[in-house]
């Protein structure tokens, strides 16, 4: 079986995907992961094949806009107030999405697409190759539930009629995005337009989609009134390399004393990010850890350290995380699996989108302080988090508890054999 995993965004859009990716080759399969080609190197160096791809994602998250969001955002308000100058920035990377994407597709020769939803033209590629489309997101986005609202909206007690608005909205949303790149592309190529009100969780000829969603119960609620095509299989962990060696110096600074507190906030990007690192480095030495500061995409390197603190660059949290005492961080998806699977207490303090949400869903199952908002991170606050994720002996049980669950759980094989599933069940 061929298959082509289209998706597009940072990171942690593209690791579980590459991870699913190494789950379908184990088995047997050939895969194509399609994203913005400054990923093409670590798709390569994990088996898998890339697709050629220039999502810009990178200069738009970047820009004057882009990193406007990033600051101010934290609900799905201020996410709506910026839409206007995003959606003009974004007016060449929705193109491309639709246009090389499509190459990539036809290329490859998939038997099945699967896709991120941000990567939006995969089900349309996949409805002119005549060949199933699968999405597959990292947390319960897009299927519609009346237990909570969308990601990034509040949560207001106002019941289910208001959460399941909350997803209606959000699929108007997409369609204004989205909608006459996707018209202008299907016109293009042959196919009917899209039904007036029609929705990303279903075919043109209102047949749903397949939703896989990569998390797990144990971490994220599972709603039970979600409807049919959707489940979560558990995390898509993805292992370093058998090859990948740390440095010394990371080596030798985790040796010589007390496991450090893990300090990164991943790809997120903004103009105070000299002045985060400092409050981070501030915090660290308040609370009476020792310290390890990932400067990231997001460029935070506070220049000269004490020796209690060692920055990194990118190191796999496959590794690193069961070394350190807790983990301090933006809240992705990813970041925040890979640290409950190390059984570590977390710190999450975030900028936008899932972010809050997942903050929320550890700090509500014991596996770590309240979140941190990222205009609200001072230094007092940080230390007293660190050092509560450090002491409190029942969040460090619940964290180490949680820990051997996710390790069990097989979610990349999950998702493998419901995929092998839906292709031939489609060829029937």
């Amino acid at each position: 079986m061929n298959l082509f995993i289209f998706t597009l965004g940072t990171r942690g859009d593209v690791q579980p995907y590459v991870a699913l990716g190494r789950g379908l080759v184990a088995a047997g399969h050939r895969v194509v992961v399609c994203t913005d080609t400054r990923f093409r190197s670590f798709i390569t160096e994990h088996g898998l094949l890339a697709g050629d791809f220039n999502g810009l994602f990178s200069e738009l998250t970047h820009s004057n806009a882009g990193r406007e969001v990033m600051e101010n955002a934290g609900t799905m308000w201020p996410l709506l107030r910026s839409l206007p100058k995003l959606l003009k920035l974004s007016e060449q990377m929705q193109r491309t999405i639709m246009d090389d994407g499509w190459k990539a597709a036809q290329v490859s020769q998939p038997d099945m697409i699967v896709y991120h939803p941000k990567a939006f033209g995969g089900p349309h590629f996949a409805e002119k190759l005549g060949i199933p489309a699968v999405m597959a997101v990292p947390l319960p986005m897009l299927a519609p539930t009346g237990e909570f609202p969308v990601v990034g909206f509040p949560r207001l007690p106002l019941g289910k009629r208001y959460n399941r608005s909350t997803y209606r909205l959000l699929q108007w949303l997409t369609r204004k995005i989205t909608g006459k790149y996707i018209s202008t592309w299907r016109r293009t190529h042959g196919l009917p337009p899209v039904r007036r009100g029609q929705d990303s969780l279903q075919k043109s000829d209102g047949r749903p989609i397949p939703v896989l969603h990569g998390y797990s119960r144990h971490v994220g609620p599972v709603p039970a009134d979600w409807p049919p095509q959707a489940e979560a299989t558990g995390f898509w962990f993805l292992d370093p390399p058998a090859e990948w060696r740390p440095s010394q110096s990371l080596v030798s600074f985790l040796e010589s004393g007390p496991p450090p507190v893990y300090v990164g906030f991943g790809s997120m990007t903004g103009s105070r990010s000299q002045e985060r690192a400092h409050v981070v480095m501030a915090a660290l030495e308040r609370a009476g850890v020792r310290g390890v500061m990932a400067s990231g995409w997001g460029g935070m390197d506070p220049g000269n350290c004490p020796p209690s603190i060692q920055v990194i660059d990118e190191v796999p949290h496959g590794w690193l995380f069961p070394r350190v005492a807790a983990v301090v961080h933006h809240g992705g998806a990813g970041t925040t699996a890979a640290g409950l699977r190390a059984g570590r207490p977390t710190v999450i303090c975030p900028f936008i989108a899932d972010q809050p949400f997942w903050g929320r869903c550890v700090h509500e199952r014991g596996f770590g302080p309240a979140p941190i908002p990222q205009k609200r991170l001072t230094v007092e606050n940080l230390a007293a988090a660190i050092q509560e994720a450090v002491s409190n002996s029942d969040m460090r049980e619940k964290a180490a508890t949680v820990g051997h669950l996710l390790r069990a759980e097989t979610g990349v094989q999950n998702a493998v054999r419901r995929l092998e599933e839906i292709v031939r069940t489609s060829s029937h």
